[in-house]
């Protein structure tokens, strides 16, 4: 039987609090493409594009390691679980990220829904 890779690196992010909390929005660092677990769709297809928008809807965990958050996705209706380093806030910005954006960017980022 094979193992299964667990990552990279070791660290148990579950130890720690989870990175997002329920209704928090986020957007996508990545493109998410089904690999066959999402019911609907063919193997490959793109359920999320990198820096769309959703919102998390639930918190789990994968291997006893992972937070696994369930993010709904506005433009496409579409759920789908995902791992912190693959989503980015959009309501706790750092503030040296707001200053890197600019002030009017920053307002633009906040106006997304």
């Amino acid at each position: 039987m094979a193992d299964i890779n667990r990552d990279d690196d070791d660290t148990v992010e579950i130890a720690l609090p989870p990175r997002f909390a329920i209704g928090e929005r986020v957007a996508s660092r990545s493109v998410v493409r089904n690999d066959g677990t999402y019911r609907g769709k063919d193997i490959g297809d793109v359920l999320v594009g990198k820096g769309d928008i959703g919102f998390v809807q639930s918190i789990g965990t994968f291997l006893q390691q992972f937070y696994i958050y369930a993010v709904e996705f506005v433009d496409s209706g579409h759920r789908v679980g995902m791992r912190g380093k693959e989503l980015c806030t959009l309501d706790h910005l750092p503030d040296e990220v707001i200053t890197q954006l600019g002030e009017q960017r920053a307002r633009q980022l906040a106006s997304l829904r």
